[in-house]
């Protein structure tokens, strides 16, 4: 297969398995730390309209689900990726930041949490994703 080809495939597949990864986390965050009493966390409109009931604690899983949908989806980028592994799994993390920004933009949350999630879920997890690409010890794993 043609290596450019396989790079684009690489990064379609890590934005994919990223995002269902983001949002198997979202769909069972509600369960294991509920809403606040009064929040609608059902539509946008009752998220922006209760944000000011969340608490610090409600903000672990969409972290969670930024970062490690993240990691997942730049991994498995740079997994298929024929060649220029950090690249692709930067191209990654650039996807992901780029629709972190948006749901910034759409979703008000306080700024400490924008400057956490902007900062450090989206580039950096990419970045150990592809060095953690670069063991060999990984590399055996997938390939066996």
């Amino acid at each position: 297969m043609n290596s450019i080809v396989r790079n684009i495939l690489a990064v379609i597949a890590g934005a994919i398995l990223g995002s269902v990864i983001n949002m198997g986390i979202i769909m069972i965050s509600g369960s294991i730390i509920p809403p606040p009493n009064g929040a609608d966390a059902t539509t946008i409109e009752g998220l922006k309209a209760s944000m000011h009931l969340f608490q610090p604690i409600h903000f672990i899983f969409p972290f969670l689900a930024h970062a490690l949908g993240t990691f997942a989806g730049a991994l498995t980028a740079a997994l298929i990726a024929a060649n220029r592994k950090m690249i692709i799994a930067l191209v990654v993390g650039l996807i992901f930041l780029a629709g972190g920004i948006t749901n910034i933009l759409m979703l008000p949350s306080p700024t400490w949490f924008t400057v956490l999630d902007l900062a450090g879920a989206y580039l950096p997890m990419a970045y150990l994703a592809a060095r953690l690409e670069q063991t060999k010890k990984v590399r055996s794993i997938f390939s066996s």
